[in-house]
């Protein structure tokens, strides 16, 4: 059985250590508003954070979790009043939706260590997030928006 801290609650699942925090936090807990996009922790969209620090929860092993916190776009702010999150429905930065969890999750750990990044420390930061629909520019803007906040 391992134990977890999920959005500041505590959980349990019984499964291989070695069991992807993704399905986890998806099939087990219920939260999956965290994505499945590429499974080789490339794409970003799984992303979450584990201690404060984004990881890419398709490829991280639930064992590595034990005793540290994670954070799902869920327990970011369940009631979507997040600086980030609405930037993005400011910027309108959605099209079809599927990466923006990850996108969130990647732009709030880099707004949790510098809350005034320049763009070029934005687009660095984001850089390993991916977004099929090319909504790359809005992006960057919902994160100036919130850093400005």
């Amino acid at each position: 059985m391992i134990s977890l801290v999920v959005n500041g609650k505590e959980a349990h699942a019984d499964v291989s250590p070695d069991t992807p925090l993704l399905w986890v936090l998806r099939d087990m807990l219920g939260l999956t508003g965290t994505k499945f996009g590429c499974g080789m922790a490339q794409c970003g969209a799984c992303t979450v954070h584990l201690d404060g620090n984004p990881v890419r929860s398709c490829s991280t092993p639930v064992a590595a979790a034990t005793g540290r916190r994670v954070t799902t776009i869920e327990g970011l702010s369940p009631t979507g009043e997040h600086p980030l999150q609405k930037a993005w429905i400011a910027e309108q930065t959605m099209q079809c939706g599927y990466c923006q969890p990850g996108q969130i999750m990647q732009a709030a750990a880099l707004l949790a260590k510098n809350k005034k990044p320049t763009r070029e420390q934005i687009v660095a930061h984001m850089s390993g997030n991916l977004c099929r629909c090319g909504t790359y520019n809005r992006i960057i803007a919902a994160v100036e928006r919130a850093a400005q906040g």
